[in-house]
């Protein structure tokens, strides 16, 4: 079991570091109202396993399972470890599954104990949303900005694109902050935007960017938004994580940037870029080198800098 108190104290300090809206709150005065928001996400994500009153989308409850996992939510690792010992919405991976209902087990979970025997011998592995990612969390830690506060002083109609926003960006390994900066300046968290460009929804798309990132439906706020972060996470590690390049880049697209070997001198990107950065005031973020090689301009433009 020492083992299994260890990973614990992994996925729960990774969620408390992650900055999400849902789970950020560690202090133990706090504790039960985290608590009560993960058995709402776990029943969100039993409505999308078994198609209940919405559209049935195993791998939208697989991803709540995860999140209400990382809030401590023993019900949470259960279901997702029958997820991954049938196949649901996730990869069959008996291994994972071992692993959840393992947890559950020592979180004190009734019928854990049998779904383990199913599984098999508890071996560690554990799925990738688990996984701790120790740059996106150091970044979270370095800034200090209240989020709750900034959603506290918005009208209603834009809170919920903004919990969706913040739930949904250190899951692409994004800052809220810089997520919610660019929603805003986009389309002020409106779904159902269309700009004379043809660019859609809360994250604006284009029809190009949509297809690019797998984005059928650019209306539909998740998937709109999950396409923004991952092409804001893809522009990131292009530019090496700079944020000037990376939000010109969206606005303008990677090419005019490297062709004119930095933010391009429109007028609309450059003011674009000026305001992102004064709600995101920060010229770093942290990248994944692996998904992309750097832009080829990156030396140019590091040299006229």
């Amino acid at each position: 079991m020492t083992r299994v108190k260890q990973l614990l104290s992994i996925v729960l300090l990774g969620a408390s570091l992650a900055g999400g809206a849902r789970v950020v709150q560690a202090a133990e005065p706090k504790f039960e109202a985290a608590n009560v928001d993960a058995r709402q996400i776990v029943e969100q994500a039993l409505a999308f396993e078994h198609g209940e009153g919405v559209p049935r989308d195993p791998e939208r409850a697989a991803e709540l399972y995860c999140e209400a996992v990382r809030s401590g939510s023993a019900e949470a690792m259960y279901s997702l470890g029958w997820m991954y010992a049938n196949g649901r919405g996730v990869p069959r991976d008996d291994g994972i599954a071992a692993t959840l209902f393992e947890m559950a087990v020592f979180k004190g979970h009734e019928g854990a104990g049998k779904a383990r025997r199913v599984a098999g011998e508890y071996t560690g592995a554990v799925p990738e949303c688990l996984k701790t990612h120790s740059v996106e969390w150091a970044f979270s830690i370095r800034d200090n900005w209240d989020s709750r506060k900034y959603l506290a002083s918005l009208p209603e109609r834009k809170k919920k694109m903004v919990e969706l926003i913040t739930t949904l960006a250190p899951r692409f390994s994004i800052e809220p902050r810089l997520a919610l900066a660019i929603a805003t300046t986009e389309s002020n968290f409106d779904s159902n935007a269309l700009s004379p460009k043809n660019a859609m929804g809360v994250m604006q798309l284009i029809p190009e960017t949509a297809s690019r990132f797998n984005v059928k439906d650019s209306y539909d706020p998740v998937e709109n938004i999950k396409g923004g972060l991952a092409y804001l996470r893809w522009l990131l590690a292009y530019y090496r994580g700079n944020v000037a390049l990376a939000v010109a880049g969206y606005n303008a697209g990677e090419g005019a940037v490297d062709r004119y070997r930095g933010v391009p001198p429109y007028k609309e990107t450059q003011a674009y870029v000026r305001r992102i950065l004064e709600f995101f005031p920060r010229t770093e973020h942290p990248f994944d080198a692996r998904l992309v090689n750097a832009s080829p301009a990156l030396s140019a433009i590091k040299a006229v800098n």
